[in-house]
């Protein structure tokens, strides 16, 4: 890997164990702010609205800034962000110090996946994305079990002070091995919102928003789904999430692999896949063999979708990549809090644990309906990007797309 990418791929690393971590501490934290798990999922929820609202200001914000000091800047908000979940002496506190740390989640990652991809040839920019993903997964092999382990045992806050660490090494890391000289079209990111209208960018981000949804309406409560419904101990919820986290990382990869290859067909296939085996867990959650390898294979097919996602909203946005990648992220976390949010409602009008899977389920097939749409609209327009919508969003010019 290259040092560049391993540098995004440690500050996503960080940014995923503080986004993912807090729920397999739900019960730890809810105990000790005296709230309820529900309302302690709603942290999952803030968060995630954090990055839908932060994502477009931080781009407008940080459009005519260097990528490589926007990157730094990002990863410090981090810092700071987790650092006052840390020291938070109430819930509220809490929630308001994770929705500042979720405003730097959105651009970074729509940024870095852009500066990723201009970083090698253009048959491994889907690979390349993948790569920089890979610290997000990771994040989840690592960061979210040891995480949930070192809260367990010393208390939730000295996890949160274990994230500052690794986002001060994230920092570092940009610092020192992101190029300074990385190409950026910087135009009227005002007028690059018109690609918003072109109806495949809006599909792929609904199909976002739909996947990420399917994963949190179940995976924010899958500590209370594996102690109460399985029969897990505390101990070993840290061991499965850890081996949903090495399918996540075999997932992201094999999907950036895919989407080089043929990204729309492994995307449908993805997405079908996704479906079944979460009606399977309902079925199976009884069992705790049958869980294990249910959890592991539910982490590949969740992450084969993520690479493939992002490099079609970049290619449909033609004009404005970084504007588009950064709002998808807001919409990747727009789903994630729909999802924490349709699942607390689940748990609320008493639905159980055992039967969470049939949400998100039903999300996943949702997202395969808009798959098959923007496949059937790309074959009757004859291109990813329809000739009306070729003109430049920064610019009002008519592109030509074989120059």
């Amino acid at each position: 890997m290259q040092l560049p990418l391993l540098a995004l791929a440690m500050a996503s690393f960080g940014i995923g164990t503080t986004e993912f971590v807090i729920m397999g501490l739900l019960p730890e934290v809810a105990a000790d702010l005296q709230v309820t798990i529900p309302a302690a999922g709603l942290l999952v929820t803030g968060y995630a609205l954090g990055v839908v609202v932060g994502a477009p200001i931080v781009a407008v914000i940080t459009n005519s800034l260097p990528r490589k000091g926007t990157l730094i800047g990002l990863a410090s908000m981090f810092v700071l962000g987790n650092f006052l979940c840390a020291i938070a002496p109430d819930y509220w506190f809490l929630m308001a110090a994770r929705v500042v740390t979720a405003f730097c989640h959105g651009a970074f990652f729509g940024i870095g996946a852009v500066v990723a991809a201009n970083l090698v040839p253009p048959n491994q920019r889907a690979s390349a994305i993948a790569l920089m993903f890979a610290g997000l997964t990771l994040a989840n092999v690592l960061g979210v079990p040891l995480g949930t382990a070192l809260g367990q045992a010393a208390g939730w806050r000295s996890t949160f002070w274990a994230v500052v660490l690794i986002g001060i090494l994230a920092v570092s890391s940009i610092a020192l091995w992101v190029p300074r000289n990385i190409p950026h079209a910087s135009g009227n990111i005002l007028r690059e919102f018109a690609v918003l209208k072109r109806p495949q960018v809006i599909l792929t981000m609904l199909m976002s928003v739909l996947a990420s949804a399917s994963l949190f309406s179940v995976f924010t409560y899958i500590a209370p789904l594996l102690r109460d419904v399985t029969g897990f101990t505390p101990h070993a919820v840290t061991y499965v999430l850890l081996l949903f986290g090495v399918g996540i990382t075999i997932g992201n990869l094999l999907g950036g692999k895919l989407a080089d290859w043929r990204l729309m067909p492994s995307l449908m296939a993805s997405f079908i896949g996704l479906a079944a085996i979460l009606v399977a867990f309902v079925f199976l959650s009884g069992f705790a063999a049958a869980t294990v390898a249910t959890v592991f294979v539910w982490g590949i097919l969740v992450f084969a979708v993520v690479p493939p996602i992002q490099m079609r909203v970049v290619d449909a946005a033609e004009g404005a990549p970084n504007l588009a990648s950064t709002l998808n992220q807001g919409a990747f976390n727009l789903g994630n809090a729909a999802g924490a949010w349709i699942g607390g409602a689940a748990i609320t009008v008493g639905i159980g644990y055992a039967d969470l899977p049939w949400v998100g389920a039903a999300l996943a097939v949702g997202a395969l309906g808009l798959c098959v749409a923007s496949q059937a609209l790309e074959r009757r327009s004859g291109g990813l990007v329809a000739a009306d919508d070729l003109s430049d969003p920064a610019t009002g010019e008519v592109a030509c797309k074989e120059c």
